[in-house]
């Protein structure tokens, strides 16, 4: 449902106006001037502002350049008296998206404005979340039937609110599920906001999950409204959930129990309105029982888990996954893009493909390079001798093929853990354990 906000210092013009609203369907909220509109969009999110222009407090101009700064996606309807249309006109130079004039000719043409301005806000919702999933990769396929049961699990879970926890290597298209989920929800038309847990220190993740307030640390210059705010109406995916600091995961677990939340250095209460989707390649189970994370935490996000399987697992999307990569690729290198020679095909088949999907894709970018031709041929595929011919499973175990994947990753950097961890998709610091942990060099 569509919140809006109504400003005017006249009380029974901010009653008519909500009482229409209402009556298509709106949510509405009311403030009496811009001070107090200021206040409620700090702590709740809207998709329009219907404001009065001359208000006491701040008025609607302050008002509007308020909400310019802090949230340029918000449409905002301005209200002027009869024969003040330069206020208006000047109001629409600063971003307004239309304005009215009082009083109000009818209901009508006040429902109308308000409908042209959330279309316009969902609009540019979609086109926004459009374009960050063209700049991600590819569809997750599901020709193999390992994935039968993915898809349909997503299908399910997706027209709920419940919060999901994919599992799976890293690489096997978390994220890319993550969207597909958002895409087929109710909450398609609001923001799809990610964050990776193990890219950022402790200290920035909180700034960037909760927000924070002018001079709330060293660097605080100003207020930053945070991703779970800027979600609002959306969904929020927390990437590498088991990366988080204990700390963190406390904070987290109270935003996941109560759906509100502070921002660093504030004291106002905040409205947390997201469906959570969270992602790890780590074991929590493991994690919980060696007291790394916390066991609360863990049934907060794991009320509706989906594993994706990996690559190696579900052999019949390999070549349908790389025909559409190269596609991007071609666009990205803007080339026509190529095809894949019958040998090159059986060779991709046979992969073992340690980094998934990602491993794929940057075979596939450095082979598109080097091909002269055409076709991409089997002389254009790096692909390390292990990888080409994987050991049957038989007593392997997880560990042993994660170190493997390990070893490889540094071997084709020449030792660079940046990149290494980069390759296999994980953070930096989550490698430095993994080389401890395994004992590499």
């Amino acid at each position: 449902m569509n919140r809006i906000l109504v400003v005017d210092d006249e009380e029974g013009i901010r009653s008519f106006i909500a009482e229409a609203l209402e009556r298509s369907g709106y949510q509405t909220q009311t403030a009496p001037d811009g001070a107090a509109a200021k206040d409620l969009l700090e702590r709740e999110a809207y998709d329009v502002v219907v404001t009065d222009l001359k208000m006491p407090n701040l008025d609607g101009l302050g008002l509007l350049a308020h909400i310019a700064e802090t949230q340029p996606d918000l449409e905002v309807i301005v209200l002027t008296a009869h024969g003040s249309v330069d206020s208006a006109v000047e109001a629409m130079k600063r971003g307004a998206f239309d304005y009215l004039q009082k009083p109000l000719r009818s209901p009508d043409e006040l429902r109308l404005v308000v409908k042209r301005a959330v279309e316009r806000r969902a609009l540019t919702a979609r086109l926004e979340h459009d374009a960050r999933s063209a700049e991600a990769s590819p569809s997750l396929m599901l020709e193999d039937q390992a994935m039968a049961g993915v898809a349909d699990a997503l299908a399910k879970v997706a027209r709920t609110d419940a919060t999901v926890l994919l599992l799976g290597e890293s690489g096997t298209g978390k994220e890319i599920a993550a969207r597909k989920l958002h895409a087929e929800s109710a909450r398609a038309s609001g923001p799809f906001v990610a964050i990776n847990c193990a890219a950022l220190s402790e200290l920035l993740l909180e700034s960037e999950l909760f927000g924070h307030e002018k001079g709330a640390f060293t660097g605080a210059h100003d207020q930053r409204r945070g991703r779970i705010e800027l979600a609002a109406g959306g969904t929020f995916f927390l990437d590498e959930i088991g990366e988080l600091k204990p700390s963190l995961q406390a904070k987290l677990l109270r935003v996941l129990q109560e759906r509100t939340f502070e921002r660093v250095g504030g004291t106002r209460t905040i409205r947390a309105d997201v469906r959570w989707v969270a992602a790890t390649n780590r074991d929590l189970p493991e994690m919980i029982r060696e007291g790394a994370f916390r066991e609360d935490l863990y049934h907060r996000v794991a009320v509706f888990p989906i594993r994706l399987p990996a690559l190696r697992e579900r052999r019949a999307d390999v070549l349908p996954l790389a025909e559409r990569l190269l596609v991007q690729i071609a666009a990205e290198l803007n080339r026509r893009p190529t095809t894949i020679s019958a040998a090159a095909r059986a060779r991709l088949e046979e992969a073992s493909w340690p980094g998934n999907i990602r491993e794929l894709r940057n075979v596939l970018e450095r082979a598109a390079i080097l091909a002269d031709g055409d076709a991409i041929e089997p002389e254009h595929l790096w692909l390390p001798e292990p990888t080409l011919a994987p050991k049957a499973l038989g007593d392997r175990t997880l560990d042993d093929l994660e170190r493997d994947a390990i070893v490889e990753a540094l071997a084709a950097v020449d030792g660079n853990r940046k990149q290494a961890a980069a390759r296999l998709g994980i953070g930096v610091r989550t490698l430095y354990e993994k080389l401890k942990r395994y004992d590499i060099g």
